[in-house]
């Protein structure tokens, strides 16, 4: 029974929800919110601890309020939010380490809930209709927050065997979004108009953000269950995705799409990395039989349904060509640049 929470990333939007949604729950006595800048929204009842994951205080903060549990919720998957590639990488990666050195000195923990992501299995070709959480990547993520994670995971699991008395929980999610939070595919899908490489129509799952708080709380306070994945049933593909959004589509061979998503990236309309553009390309399928038999969570979102919830905010924004609702002009020049180029397709599904 978890008495003691830390959670790591507690001022970014995912680690806020989760303080608040922990806060609720009566068994756990004390929870301790640890991040390098101040939160900007609520946190519950969680006692904000400015701290970095990568500095040895870590150790202290641990050891001193006697931690019996972890959720670490530091991967960042946003490179531009970090200050930049090498800064999200440092975050991610270095600061893991970090703070699974500390775990390991901590003789109160008993344990770990890592928030992980589905990158880690990749987007090829030959990858399988769904992913179990046994499978491993057909192709390695390139870079980006994929490969990070992929590396997050192979740490943690040599923290398993180092403490093998810390029960492990390591959460695979789907692509979350939501009304309020900030990812990859929320930039992508406000865009006037959304690039798709030409001649794929992939399948994406996504997971509502409320059910990524639901999920992690549920992780603090029930069974050890180790690795599984999360997302809401069923699937759109991303052409379904575009036009729930009200966004046209445009068709764009597979190498000019990364050369489109960087030129958008360097305006500031998107902040992602290029494990993305594979994704939107072989799309991704994620088996969630352990998430509901062996761990006992039911989402309260469909992937169709969350995606609608998010594109719900977008009404007062749509997007129509030849009008002035228009983010910027350099974002609007990149924009048209590519329309004037290449159709573009708006079939409803």
């Amino acid at each position: 029974m978890a008495r003691t929470v830390l959670i790591t990333g507690v001022s970014r939007h995912l680690g806020g929800a989760c303080a608040r949604r922990l806060s609720r729950e009566e068994s756990v006595e004390r929870i301790i919110g640890v991040d390098v800048v101040p939160p900007r929204h609520g946190i519950g009842r969680a006692e904000f601890v400015r701290a970095d994951i990568r500095s040895p205080l870590i150790t202290r903060i641990l050891t001193d309020n006697e931690v019996d549990t972890v959720v670490h919720m530091s991967v960042i998957a946003t490179p531009a939010a970090s200050g930049g590639r090498a800064s999200q990488k440092e975050i991610n990666v270095i600061g893991t380490m970090q703070l699974l050195a500390a775990c390991q000195k901590a003789e109160s923990l008993e344990r770990l809930v890592v928030k992980s992501t589905a990158a880690v299995y990749g987007s090829s070709p030959k990858d399988p209709a769904m992913f179990k959480e046994e499978y491993s990547a057909r192709r390695l993520p390139g870079g980006g927050w994929g490969r990070d994670s992929v590396e997050v995971e192979g740490y943690v699991r040599g923290f398993a065997r180092r403490r093998p008395d810390v029960g492990i929980t390591m959460l695979r999610f789907a692509n979350v979004i939501g009304p309020r939070v900030r990812t990859a595919m929320t930039d992508l899908f406000s865009l006037p108009a959304v690039p798709l490489p030409l001649g794929y129509d992939a399948r994406l799952q996504f997971v509502h953000e409320d059910d990524v708080a639901d999920a992690l709380t549920l992780a603090v306070t029930g069974p050890d269950v180790g690795t599984v994945n999360i997302a809401g049933d069923g699937i759109i593909t991303a052409s379904q995705a575009a036009n729930i959004a009200g966004r046209p589509f445009i068709s764009v061979p597979k190498p000019g799409a990364g050369l489109v998503s960087g030129m958008l990236q360097r305006v500031g309309m998107i902040d992602t990395g290029p494990d993305q553009l594979d994704l939107l390309t072989f799309g991704r399928g994620l088996d969630t039989t352990r998430m509901r038999e062996e761990m006992g969570f039911e989402p309260r979102y469909t992937t169709r349904t969350a995606f609608e919830s998010f594109a719900a905010t977008l009404t007062h924004r749509r997007f129509f060509l030849g009008t002035a609702v228009r983010p910027s002009w350099m974002a609007t020049e990149v924009a048209e640049r590519a329309i004037s180029a290449m159709d573009i397709t708006g079939k409803k599904d």
